[in-house]
């Protein structure tokens, strides 16, 4: 059988790895019942569901036809530099800045690795996604995360 699509196969793979690996680990929690559900049922679930999508993004990519095979191309470092450092700094920074200092630095860290990169917008945009954030998860959720550094 031939590869026609290289990025959908290499998708495809990853996608079903990694819902299978997470549909595994969450058979060590409890499942509960559909009415009261315990922690395993969501992880299970969505798992499957993502392995399932892998593998039916596999299947495209060994029988639909695609132009020039559909190659894989450069890995785009800079974006993903820029991502796992944020976050890598939002996780390893939250507990000694707070989330009212190291939340908004994560936004703009992350917007530095697109293209069309704006300090304006950065900065608007991380205005924005932390009223927002704030009002979901520490107002409305009640979520106990430090605000202000320790």
């Amino acid at each position: 059988m031939k590869i026609k699509s290289q990025k959908d196969f290499a998708s495809g793979i990853l996608l079903a790895a990694v819902g299978t690996i997470f549909a595994i680990g969450a058979t060590n929690y409890d499942f509960g019942t559909s009415i009261h559900p315990g922690p395993g049922y969501f992880p299970f679930g969505l798992g499957v569901i993502l392995a399932i999508l892998g593998l039916m993004i596999l299947f495209g990519a060994l029988t639909a036809e695609r132009r020039n095979g559909d190659p894989i191309g450069a890995i785009p470092w800079r974006p993903l530099i820029c991502i796992v450092g944020a976050l890598v700094f939002f996780g390893g920074f939250l507990p000694r800045l707070g989330f009212l200092l190291s939340f908004p630095t994560m936004i703009v860290i992350t917007s530095i690795g697109g293209r069309e990169f704006a300090w304006k917008d950065a900065l608007f945009n991380a205005f924005l996604l932390t009223v927002l954030s704030y009002a979901i998860f520490i107002h409305g959720l009640e979520l106990n995360i430090p605000l202000w550094p320790a």
